[in-house]
């Protein structure tokens, strides 16, 4: 069964072809609206030019009108007909003439002329108009005289010359215009196909890269708008190499954190089913309980990680009232800092403080420094264990601090325990977390344009986490 491609779709043009039409079409009313005004501009000027040469030969003509010898006898010519005709004779165009009294009685030249005219009877002095005498078309113009009477002169001319100067005009005028157009169109077209090469170039490029090359495209940048073009595609480029990364860090993040504690999860499992002890079944469930609390972490903190790359592609900074954020953050864990007998409080959340940040990222950081601060936090002399979150303002910017007493960071481990899978040490030796929690706060503070640095409290007992925002005042 035959299928027909591209049914219903409507075919578009290249862009060589659009930026050609666009530029020719106008061109090309402009060339015609030209034509046409030089063509009325032509035949105005020589019509004048052929109209001034008839009103000569009219004044010619009324130049031998005389008045008789005898007293009241009235206007005579003193030169025969074909002697005037001699002298209006045109080797290229057909003429006639006529002369009329004041009464508009015949006098002389070509009687039939009359019945074609119309204007000798007009009052100006001086009048053109078209006719049609002996079955051609012809030019005339009447002339009024009133010496030494009042009589009329008419003279008509074929317009053959003129029809043929004016052709001539418009062919020497238009022709060169016409050919200066096919020029124009001949040199855009060469110039458009030489601008839009470095574009076919990068086409090209595109078409034949392969799916896992994100190396930067060269692109031979003629104009600016080529070299942003370049910019932009490199750009998504290193976004998507950014995005596929962040998704393959992720995979691997979870693959290996994951392994252990759902292997400790499964052998577990089977120690229990193996007992018959209902005591030892319930402690391995307790056990299994504990896992699975820790392994769920470990996902949440995986999946903070992802979203913390993801929100690189697209920072997005507003208004956070931070008291707030820290009131709610605390009240959440109220009843597990009540299970755990560990004294959780904050201080200077009495007033509103309004920071330029991010509310997801900013709970984020809050809840990663409460979650190690209260994991992690235990007084190693044993003791109750105080975790107190703080709100500081200040020039710098707005001060929030985690604070623990518990053992703290060697500074020689204070550099490192920020990178992604790095775990520090209490000073017992147990291992602290899976190495990811801070490496969160960092990413995510380092997104908000925020300052996060640790110290150990004074005293050398306990770790302060600092975050420093900025104040949206």
């Amino acid at each position: 069964m035959n299928e027909t491609p591209n049914l219903g779709r409507a075919v578009k043009s290249s862009l060589q072809y659009r930026l050609m039409s666009h530029v020719l079409w106008p061109l090309g009313m402009v060339w015609l609206l030209g034509t046409f005004i030089s063509a009325g501009i032509a035949n105005l000027f020589v019509q004048q030019a052929f109209d001034r040469s008839l009103l000569d030969d009219a004044y010619m003509v009324a130049s031998h009108v005389k008045l008789k010898l005898a007293p009241g006898a009235g206007l005579e010519v003193n030169m025969t007909a074909a002697e005037l005709n001699g002298l209006l004779f045109d080797q290229s165009e057909a003429v006639a003439f006529a002369l009329f009294r004041g009464d508009g009685t015949f006098l002389a030249g070509h009687p039939g002329l009359i019945a074609s005219t119309v204007a000798q009877t007009s009052a100006a002095p001086i009048e053109f108009e078209n006719i049609f005498f002996q079955g051609k078309s012809m030019r005339a113009v009447v002339l009024q005289q009133e010496r030494p009477e009042k009589f009329s002169v008419i003279v008509a001319q074929t317009a053959l010359s003129r029809t043929q100067l004016l052709e001539k005009l418009l062919a020497y005028s238009v022709i060169p215009e016409l050919m200066l157009l096919i020029m124009i169109g001949a040199w855009l077209r060469w110039v458009i196909a030489k601008d839009l090469q470095p574009l076919a170039e990068l086409m090209s490029v595109v078409k034949s890269r392969d799916g896992s090359d994100f190396s930067p495209l060269q692109v031979r940048a003629s104009t600016i708008d080529m070299e942003n073009l370049g910019n932009a595609v490199n750009a998504l480029l290193r976004r998507i190499e950014a995005g596929l990364k962040a998704q393959k860090e992720f995979t691997g993040n979870v693959a290996h954190e994951l392994r252990t504690p759902l292997a400790g999860i499964r052998a577990l499992a089977e120690y229990g089913l193996e007992s018959s002890q209902p005591e030892r079944l319930r402690a391995q469930l307790v056990q299994i309980k504990e896992s699975s609390i820790r392994a769920s972490h470990l996902t949440d903190q995986l999946l903070a990680l992802a979203f913390a790359d993801e929100a690189d592609i697209e920072k997005k900074t507003e208004r956070v009232q931070l008291d707030e954020v820290m009131t709610n953050a605390i009240l959440q864990r109220g009843a597990l800092a009540r299970e755990l007998n560990i004294d959780l409080g904050a201080t200077g959340i009495e007033q509103a403080c309004f920071i330029l940040a991010n509310k997801a990222l900013t709970e984020g950081v809050l809840n990663n420094l409460l979650d190690n601060a209260m994991r992690y936090g235990k007084p190693s002399g044993g003791g109750a264990q105080v975790v107190t979150v703080s709100l500081k303002i200040h020039a710098q910017g707005v001060e929030m601090v985690v604070q623990d007493n518990g053992p703290g960071i060697a500074s020689e481990d204070r550099e490192n325990i920020f990178k992604r899978g790095v775990q520090g040490a209490n000073r017992d030796g147990s291992n602290q977390g899976m190495g990811l929690g801070l490496s969160i706060v960092t990413r995510y503070a380092e997104l908000m344009g925020a300052q996060f640095w640790l110290a150990n409290s004074q005293g050398d007992m306990g770790l302060e986490a600092h975050v420093l925002f900025k104040l949206d005042q």
